[in-house]
């Protein structure tokens, strides 16, 4: 197993050969579709699109010109390159650069309590017609509430794919239209590989094979798993263009844990990660729980590593947001501004989910509501959207008014909306079941406000020593943990202290830089 700083055994991280055996740096190539699928249908990003777009971010600077982008091109069966220009509109959509319309609700409070409530960093209430379509969709028998769901999902689905369709005709008559005419028989001009700035705004986009050189390296950075048969397309990247595939896996958990996912895409996962994994030519893994995952499945399942899974450093925090900090009152208005949270207020980041363990905190609240006086329970704040195998959780929330406002939920928040709440809170939590990392954790820590979290998985390498860690298994203790917290807050600031002391953030660049170093590609 290799450091966490994403070296080798020499210490470099680096492979031997280069592109084309001329010791001339590889160009690295980063698959981008499943980004714009996302978009298509997702307003903010989970935690792989958010790594992926950090990443990608820092890639742009740190690569020189050459780190290229890719996507798919279905009828040839391959990639296409595309400018870097095409991320700039989705990373502003997805992270919230621009307007937003992020949501607070207060559970089934009265529409005027949701009209006066703002968070910190005054986010606005969530529309009353996403309210009355959950909680219908919520009142429906399982069955049909699945059913609802899927419906609802694929109908999104097929208008975004409706939508892509059209734009990609659009492009493609375009570009036609643009093209100069050519005489019957001439060759079309072949692109000098070594002449391209892959970052320059004027770069054009021909055809893959035409840019592509053997020692190149194809980075799988995101989530394709629903790109069919990504295995081939690999594949034939590969032998005809001689390739390499570098593959950035963030966790197994649809294998390793099925239990805590969509079964549709725990097969789908499944199926891929068997046909991707033996054509990766270097392996890199966000944590060094996630390495141990990925080597042991490979061990059971009979595929060869081409060698050790490299462990790359994990960066921290919103390029966006702390490029540009909030004014320090600015959380102190916002939590005023509420009346239930102005006594403070407890954040959990993360989509709701079985996994994340909501479940968990919503008995500690509940329990704490029980044995003290609402003055002296802090608002627990959710931020997240609502996913999979949580249907009875939210059912729960919604016949309890979200235990009368002591519970807030905020979907769709931006970056700076995060920002601001990570600032205004009093301390995280976050109990997850497993995790190939823990992005809250550290973006908690780079915000400086402690964590509560939870082990499973990779959290205590997130965590290190500042986090304070409770048994995800056991509403017990995870009230006596949080609870200590709550019952000491001079002892909460001195963690705070502790942590603001004793943090020292990653820059997205060092993951950058250490995907280019293990793809040789600087």
């Amino acid at each position: 197993m290799t450091g966490s700083d994403g070296t080798g055994s020499d210490g470099t991280g680096a492979p031997a050969d280069r592109a084309g055996g001329t010791g001339a740096p590889a160009t690295v190539w980063f698959d981008v579709e499943d980004l714009f699928e996302y978009a298509a249908a997702n307003r903010r990003p989970s935690g792989i699109q958010r790594v992926a777009i950090e990443i990608l971010r820092a890639l742009r600077e740190e690569g020189g010109g050459r780190v290229g982008l890719l996507r798919h091109d279905p009828p040839r069966g391959g990639f296409r390159p595309v400018a870097w220009a095409s991320l700039d509109g989705l990373f502003e959509r997805l992270t919230g650069a621009g307007p937003t319309e992020a949501g607070l609700t207060a559970g089934a409070s009265a529409p005027s309590r949701r009209k006066s409530s703002r968070p910190p960093g005054g986010i606005a209430p969530e529309p009353a017609w996403r309210l009355r379509l959950r909680r219908l969709v919520y009142r429906l028998p399982p069955e049909a509430r699945r059913d609802a769901l899927r419906a609802a999902r694929l109908q999104g689905q097929a208008a975004a794919a409706a939508l892509s369709l059209a734009r990609a005709l659009a492009r493609h008559a375009a570009a036609r239209l643009a093209a100069p005419l050519r005489r019957p028989g001439a060759e079309a001009p072949r692109a000098d590989a070594a002449s391209p700035d892959l970052a320059s705004p004027d770069f054009a986009s021909p055809d893959f094979a035409s840019l592509a050189r053997p020692g190149d390296v194809l980075v799988v950075l995101g989530a394709p798993w629903a790109a069919p048969d990504y295995a081939a397309m690999l594949a034939r990247a590969k032998t005809r263009l001689g390739v390499r595939v570098g593959l950035l896996v963030f966790d197994i958990i649809p294998i390793r844990h099925p239990e805590w996912c969509d079964p549709g895409l725990a097969r789908l996962f499944r199926a891929w990660f068997a046909g991707v994994l033996p054509l990766a030519d270097i392996v890199m893994a966000i944590s060094r729980a996630t390495a141990s995952d990925v080597a042991r499945l490979a061990a059971g399942s009979g595929i060869a590593l081409p060698a050790p899974v490299l462990v790359v450093p994990m960066g921290s925090g919103f390029t966006l947001a702390r490029a540009a900090p909030a004014p320090a009152a600015a959380p102190a208005a916002g939590a005023a501004a509420d009346p239930a949270l102005a006594g403070g207020y407890v954040l959990c980041v993360g989509t709701i989910e079985a996994r994340k363990n909501h479940a968990l905190l919503f008995r500690v609240w509940r329990r704490l509501l029980d044995e003290l006086p609402r003055a002296r329970v802090p608002t627990l704040v959710l931020a997240g959207r609502v996913g999979w195998l949580v249907e009875d959780l939210m059912r729960q929330l919604d016949n309890c008014a979200y235990l009368d406002g002591a519970i807030r939920l905020i979907e769709d928040a931006g970056d700076a909306e995060l920002a601001a709440l990570y600032r205004g809170c009093l301390f995280t939590v976050f109990p997850s079941l497993y995790e190939g990392w823990g992005l809250p954790v550290t973006e908690s820590f780079s915000f400086g406000k402690p964590c509560v979290t939870a082990r499973g998985g990779s959290l205590a390498e997130a965590g290190g020593a500042l986090a304070r860690y409770l048994d995800a298994d056991s509403a017990s203790d995870a009230y006596r943990v949080i609870r200590a917290v709550i019952d000491d807050p001079d002892g909460l600031r001195a963690w705070q202290a502790e942590v603001a002391r004793g943090f020292s953030p990653v820059a997205w660049r060092e993951t950058a830089a250490a995907i280019l170093r293990a793809a040789g590609g600087r």
